[in-house]
C-alpha cells in the first residue's frame, strides 16, 4: 500500500486513532499524575466524544484505524503474541514468583483479552495466582502491569516521514510501553510488515508530539522536556542518510507545563500557515540542521546554524518568502486559556481544513477569518488529558504536496 505524509497539511487519506477504553477508568487522583495524565476523564462521555471526532474524519473520506484492534490483530500472531508477553514482564517489579505466573495467565489468553491486559492494566487484586511477597507487601490496588491511559495520544509514539514510520522513545516510564506496543504493531501486522523504519523505541528521546513536518524536505523537532537534543540528532542524521529531508530545525521550549510538545506551541493549517500560541510566538527560537558531507570514517556530518526566530528559519528552509502565523486567542489572557485547552492543537485535514476542539471560540474565530474551514469537535472529557485532535491522531496516509 502507498503509505507515508511528507507535510502536515496535505489530504489526509488514513489515520490511525485510539478509542478511549477501560484504561482511563483506571485513573484515580492518587495516581493520574504517576500515569502522566493531567484529569480523571468521565469515560463514556470521553468515548462518545471520540466517536464523535473519528466519525467526522470518516465524513471527510479519511480511514480510521484504530490502535486496539491492529493490537489484537497482531497478538493473533505466535511471534507478536511472544514478544508482547517477553516485554511485558521485564517490569523487575513484579518477582520471580507472579512473573512466572502471568507467563502463563497471559499466554493463555485471547488477542482480545491480551490486548486488554497489556493496554488496561492488571492489579494486584485481580490475579489469582501467583501469590508470594510482591503480592503480600503491594497495596490490593496496586498495579502489577500499568494501565496505559495515554495511548489515545497516538501521535507520540510514531510518525511518519516520508514513506517511513519513526518509532519514537517516550522519555516517561510510564508511557515507555507505548512505543513498545506501537512498534509491535508496525513490525508485525500484515499491514505494514516490510514497511521501512527509522529511530526506534531503544534510542534517545524522541516523541512524536515534538514532530512537525513543515514541507517536503523540512522537519522541526521540539526540544525540552520530552525530546533531548541527542534524540533530535539522532533522527537528524537517520533522516539525512536516507534522503527524507534536507533540514532539521531544533525548536527549544521553554520547560512549562502547558508547552510539553511543539505542538502544543504551533501547528500547520496550510502550506504556509501556522497557529501559534502567541504569548511565546516571538522568542520561539530554532537552530538549523543539515548535512555537512562525511568525515575520513564515512559519518554524517551536521551543520548546526546559530539561533534564528523560529518562522524565520522555517520560512528559509520551506523556501517561502514567510511563514504566517494566526494567533491562539485575541489577547494574552485569553492566549493563556484557549492555548491550555489545546486551541492550536489542530489537525490538518487539508489545505486550510482543519479539527479544532469547538470550547476555543477566540482561537477558532481568527482560523475561520483566515480562510480556514473549522471542524469542530466535542473535547470537554477527552481534552483531560491535555491533548488535542493533532495529538489524538497519527496520520499513516496523506496526499504528497
Amino acid at each position: 500500500m502507498v503509505q507515508g505524509a511528507d507535510s502536515e497539511v496535505g489530504r489526509l487519506r488514513t489515520v490511525m486513532l485510539h478509542r478511549p477504553g477501560p484504561e482511563l477508568s483506571r485513573l484515580t487522583p492518587r495516581n493520574n499524575d504517576r500515569l502522566l495524565f493531567d484529569g480523571i476523564p468521565w469515560v463514556a462521555r470521553a468515548q462518545d466524544e471520540h466517536d464523535a471526532f473519528a466519525q467526522a474524519l470518516r465524513d471527510r473520506d479519511v480511514e480510521v484505524l484504530y490502535l486496539t484492534e491492529l493490537l489484537t490483530e497482531t497478538l493473533g500472531l505466535e511471534d507478536a503474541r511472544r514478544t508482547a508477553i517477553d516485554t511485558v514482564l521485564k517490569d523487575l517489579e513484579l518477582g520471580d514468583t507472579m512473573r512466572h505466573y502471568l507467563r502463563g495467565f497471559l499466554s493463555e489468553a485471547s488477542p482480545a483479552d491480551l490486548t486488554t491486559y497489556l493496554t488496561a492494566g492488571i492489579r494486584n487484586d485481580e490475579v489469582r495466582g501467583g501469590f508470594g511477597l510482591v503480592t503480600s507487601l503491594l497495596p490490593s490496588d496496586a498495579f502489577l502491569v500499568d494501565p496505559l491511559p495515554n495511548l489515545l495520544f497516538t501521535r507520540d509514539s510514531s510518525v511518519w516521514v516520508r514513506d517511513r514510520v519513526a518509532i519514537t522513545s517516550l522519555a516517561m516510564p510510564a508511557r515507555k510501553r507505548e512505543t513498545q506496543l506501537t512498534e509491535l504493531i508496525y513490525t508485525q501486522h500484515p499491514r505494514f510488515v516490510g514497511t521501512p523504519r527509522i529511530h526506534g523505541s531503544h534510542y534517545e528521546h524522541v516523541e512524536g508530539g515534538d514532530v512537525l513536518l513543515l514541507g517536503p524536505g523540512v522537519v522541526a523537532v521540539g526540544v525540552g522536556e520530552r525530546t533531548t537534543p541527542a534524540g533530535v540528532e539522532r533522527l537528524a542524521r537517520q533522516m539525512f542518510d536516507q534522503e527524507l529531508a534536507h533540514t532539521v530545525l531544533a525548536v527549544p521550549i521553554a520547560q512549562e507545563r502547558a508547552t510539553m510538545h511543539l505542538d502544543t506551541i504551533c501547528t500547520m493549517v496550510d502550506v504556509d500557515l501556522m497557529v501559534v500560541y502567541e504569548n511565546v510566538a516571538d522568542s520561539l527560537m530554532a537552530y538549523a540542521v543539515t548535512p555537512a558531507g562525511q568525515d575520513d570514517e564515512g559519518s554524517l556530518l551536521l551543520d548546526v546554524a546559530g539561533a534564528r526566530p523560529f518562522l524565520e528559519a522555517a520560512a528559509d528552509a520551506m523556501g517561502v518568502d514567510k511563514v504566517h502565523r494566526i494567533a491562539t486567542g485575541l489577547d494574552p489572557v485569553e492566549a493563556e486559556r484557549e492555548q491550555w485547552d489545546d486551541g492550536n492543537n489542530t489537525l490538518a485535514l487539508a489545505p486550510r481544513v482543519a479539527v479544532a476542539y469547538e470550547r476555543n471560540d477566540g482561537t477558532n474565530a481568527r482560523l475561520e477569518d483566515n480562510g480556514i474551514e473549522v471542524v469542530r469537535i466535542a473535547g470537554s472529557e477527552l481534552g483531560s488529558g491535555r491533548g488535542g485532535p493533532r495529538c489524538m491522531s497519527c496520520p499513516i496516509e496523506r496526499d504528497p504536496l
